[in-house]
């Protein structure tokens, strides 16, 4: 078979058959992940396909790239002191669990800080892509992404410092770096929109993706991963869009949207192809649901407590919010993997990882019949829908003071 068949055909198989495989609750990237690991199990080491690996690459720019425009700074400062509080708790059970891993786990002590991060740091992008078809109500949703962003941001800041940790000078030239290239993007930003977006109309998005990229390649040679670069160049974005409105507008994130649901899958179908065989064998699998019963009951628990002891909200909406929060997919799978390559993680704990991601990410689908999946656009068009059933529904200008004293700031 020619090597332009095999890839068109692997084209349709990740685009097409996991998105009808949805019907039966299984999200597509679990699916996608497993066409990876039954492509290394078939093929060996013929599975790692230098141009499967740029589109992946692309793919989880992208996505990180999207999830930094989709941060709303006036929502987070809505709802500052109850994520203040969220923060603290997250930041102690980090510790908690990464003394734990380096203390039982016979770990270092950064591959315990990255384990704890594997653990519990929610899939941002890919929880809130999928909000629009859980059926939570507003103040729910607001939560559940303002919670998703904050744990994110905490867990980009922690993983910038663990990595970086081992070696203070690197770790202080690594600063110096970063911090010249988030003063240097709003300058590259603004440089492309003054000479070049006036005499091409319509490239804001080549712009932004490029930047995008750029940033995700800056970062990834500092030793952080891309997703840190892509995440910052999509924040920088949306900090500009009083400055740039055409960088930020609802047509480049929609076609953000379409780049990303193209390149995403390559993303797991390639992290699957990375699974070393060693890590499909019972003993992980039995670790794997040691970790699931204990790990994932807590993370569930605590965010639950948290928003009844603190906050007073139903036993039912708690535990919505608690559970949509439960995904850790992107990060177990992008940690799991630095593990392995940067501290020679055990081949075991790698593959009770995977099947801890996976049940975590199964969970929300089967409790809420509604699958997760990482299709910015397809979930563009029920954000659209849930938006305009909520605008069709709501009550008369009379009963906005009601509204108002329900908002979730109050929370």
């Amino acid at each position: 078979m020619s090597r332009e068949l095999v890839y068109l055909s692997l084209i349709f198989a990740l685009l097409v058959i996991p998105r009808a495989l949805q019907r039966f609750c299984l999200p597509a990237p679990l699916t996608c992940l497993a066409f990876g690991i039954g492509a290394m199990l078939w093929l060996g080491d013929g599975a790692h396909d230098p141009v499967v690996g740029l589109l992946a690459t692309l793919g989880i720019s992208s996505l990180f790239l999207f999830a930094g425009l989709e941060v709303d700074l006036q929502d987070l400062r809505r709802g500052m002191w109850p994520l203040l509080v969220h923060l603290l708790i997250r930041s102690l059970t980090l510790a908690g669990v990464a003394w734990l891993g380096w203390r039982y786990g016979d770990l270092q002590w950064q591959a315990a800080g990255l384990l704890a991060l594997a653990l519990l740091t929610p899939s941002t992008g890919f929880i809130m892509d999928s909000l629009a078809r859980l059926g939570l109500d507003e103040a729910e949703r607001f939560w559940v992404s303002s919670k998703a962003i904050a744990g994110e941001l905490l867990a980009l800041a922690a993983l910038f410092v663990v990595l970086q940790a081992g070696d203070p000078g690197h770790m202080a030239l690594s600063s110096l770096a970063l911090l010249a290239m988030m003063v240097g993007l709003p300058l590259l930003f603004v440089g492309l929109g003054r000479w070049v977006a006036p005499h091409a109309p319509g490239s804001e998005f080549s712009l932004l993706v490029m930047v995008g990229l750029l940033a995700a390649y800056i970062t990834y040679s500092l030793g952080v991963y891309y997703l840190v670069g892509a995440f910052i160049a999509g924040l920088v974005a949306r900090l500009l869009q009083q400055r740039m409105p055409l960088l930020a507008s609802h047509e480049n994130l929609h076609a953000l949207r379409l780049f990303a649901s193209f390149f995403v899958p390559f993303y797991f179908f390639n992290a699957g192809t990375k699974v070393p065989g060693d890590a499909l064998s019972l003993q992980a699998l039995g670790l794997g649901l040691v970790i699931t019963l204990v790990v994932l009951p807590l993370r569930v628990a605590v965010v639950w407590l948290q928003r009844r002891v603190l906050f007073g909200e139903s036993f039912q909406s708690s535990l919505r919010v608690s559970l949509a929060l439960s995904p850790t997919l992107i990060f177990t799978l992008v940690l799991a993997a630095i593990m392995r390559e940067r501290f020679d993680a055990p081949a075991v704990l790698y593959g009770a990882l995977l099947l801890y991601a996976a049940l975590n990410t199964l969970l929300p689908s089967l409790v809420f019949r509604a699958p997760l999946d990482v299709d910015p656009l397809r979930n563009e068009a029920a954000q659209e829908a849930a938006v305009a059933q909520e605008t069709a529904t709501a009550p008369s200008p009379d009963a906005s003071p009601a509204i108002d004293a329900a908002r979730p700031p109050s929370g």
